[in-house]
């Protein structure tokens, strides 16, 4: 890749991605934030498997691994590379047997391997985990890089000390994540990262001088001309006592105004449930722990990859910090709120590219024959629509819902429910469309197909009426739209006052880091 690399967001499997798309010691940082299954018991993880089970599909937010064949695959094709990494898995195996966390680590091991050829010299990845797998992706990470290659054990403390942390029975509250800090080579991109001092620490110069502020600090080591020295600048405070050791003046003027981070980080916080950052996305990071991170193993201008990149916070990071980005995710969803997300954020400054999203027609059957909840989302991103939550017995007859204002911002919140189909369709399925909006009150109905619809079904959608806006502007209750319209541009007929579908990122303000971060 050239230092012009255009930003980029990959939709498909980050292992198939790094092979066809990035180039060998292409990218500056990589941070990524593999799904753990953290919100699980130990045993689902260590629970044997017959190994027949065949491989599941990995859900929107799902951070479930499992043995099954495609697991049992990735290992053997490890083994036989050969190396470390061969060694390392062919132990895990011995201790951990066909186990869900030994098909984490197999999925985890090529991944890693790629990445590492990704890597510049001069680059750092930093993984994301917490104590279900740390120690295991530790070795693994040794294994892959080296152990020399090992810089920090970052422990970022997610809660303040409240009491908050969750209770467990018989056993602490768990309050932290690791992240693990590796280098490529011996020598990588440093900008030591600080945080300017608090007030507790410039309470401490209470005297005063000519000068000006100061402490008293304790002279641990000294020599007869150190001490002369002091005394001839008027720094030297002499003991009281008999015994006792000499103190000096140290001047606030003469500190720097910051101190280094060390690898406890106890000073950010998990996203608050109702800050304007959280997007809903359950693993989501603060911005503020990517920004450190950032600016800390990379310098503007630089590359940063995320291969497992969510919601987009490394991305929107990497936007705000002037960094060069690649998003890597295996779900349509995921594409879909880092878009929003970076059209909020960022409006027309974010400029990038999408590869991996059907462009045509053939596409669009193909993925819809592979994995039609991934054609669901995508197709609902086309017209800014989000999924509808998926719980049995409810919401039946609805893929997806869209919600706007129409009577100013004070108005009540209207919504579109959608459906769509990758398969056969007919005038049944306008029909059902139509008593779904009946039943949950929708201002709008759209049924989204692959297929061209029958003259009955636009019969049916015609019949179904027309919605008035307070201002006057019509629009039919009922739309029945193709994979080649949307494709081709057209998108719902509706009062686009406001979009309220998906929370707004706040807009980004540009970043000052120069209290945050100073290279000592």
């Amino acid at each position: 890749m050239e230092s012009g690399t255009e930003n980029t967001l990959y939709y498909g499997d980050n292992l198939d991605v790094l092979r066809r798309y990035i180039a060998d010691e292409s990218v500056d940082l990589i941070y990524l934030d593999p799904p753990f299954n953290s919100a699980q018991d130990y045993n689902v993880l260590f629970r044997e498997q017959d190994g027949t089970r065949s491989a599941s599909q990995i859900k929107a937010f799902e951070d479930t691994w499992r043995w099954d064949e495609a697991a049992a695959l990735a290992y053997q094709q490890t083994i036989e590379a050969g190396g470390r990494v061969s060694l390392a898995m062919q132990g895990f195996r011995a201790l951990l047997g066909n186990s869900d966390m030994l098909a984490y680590l197999s999925m985890m091991a090529p991944r890693l391997v790629e990445l590492r050829r990704v890597l510049k010299l001069t680059g750092s990845i930093y993984l994301h985990c917490d104590p279900t797998a740390s120690h295991y992706l530790k070795l693994l990470l040794d294994a892959v890089f080296g152990p020399t290659a090992f810089r920090n054990e970052i422990v970022w403390r997610r809660t303040p000390f409240s009491g908050s942390s969750k209770a467990r029975a018989r056993q602490l509250p768990r309050s932290h994540d690791v992240i693990y800090f590796y280098s490529k080579d011996a020598d990588w991109i440093w900008n030591a990262p600080t945080v300017p001092y608090s007030q507790e620490y410039l309470e401490r110069f209470k005297w005063k001088d000519d000068r000006g502020l100061y402490r008293k600090t304790l002279l641990k080591t000294y020599s007869e001309p150190t001490l002369e020295r002091l005394r001839a600048e008027n720094r030297l405070i002499e003991p009281i006592e008999e015994g006792a050791k000499f103190s000096y003046k140290q001047y606030l003027d003469e500190s720097p105004g910051f101190r280094q981070i060390d690898d406890i980080w106890m000073d950010i916080n998990m996203i608050n449930p109702v800050a304007k950052e959280r997007l809903g996305y359950p693993t989501q990071k603060p911005e503020a722990l990517l920004e450190r991170i950032l600016s800390a193993s990379s310098n503007e201008g630089d590359l940063v990859l995320d291969p497992f990149c969510g919601c987009g916070t490394t991305i929107a990071a990497a936007q705000r910090l002037n960094r060069r980005w690649i998003g890597i995710d295996v779900t349509h969803l995921a594409i879909t709120l880092i878009r929003h997300r970076l059209k909020d954020a960022f409006g027309d400054e974010a400029k990038y590219k999408i590869i991996g999203e059907p462009t045509s027609l053939p596409d669009a059957q193909a993925l819809a024959a592979a994995d039609r909840f991934q054609f669901q989302w995508w197709a609902l991103g086309l017209v800014g629509a989000r999924p509808a939550e998926q719980k049995k017995g409810a919401d039946q007859g609805i893929d997806g819902r869209l919600y706007f204002h129409d009577e100013g911002a004070k108005g009540s919140t209207k919504q579109i429910v959608l459906s769509v189909k990758s398969g056969g369709v007919s005038v049944k399925d306008v029909r059902d469309l139509r008593g779904v909006i009946q039943r949950e009150k929708a201002a709008i109905g759209v049924l989204i197909t692959l297929e061209e619809p029958t003259r009955p079904m636009r019969s049916e959608a015609a019949g179904a009426g027309i919605y008035s806006s307070p201002w006057g502007t019509k629009h039919p209750v009922l739309q029945v739209l193709t994979i080649q319209d949307l494709l081709a541009g057209k998108g719902i007929d509706y009062p686009v006052a406001a979009n309220r579908t998906f929370k707004r990122a706040p807009r980004s303000k540009p970043k000052d880091n120069r209290t945050q971060l100073m290279a000592l």
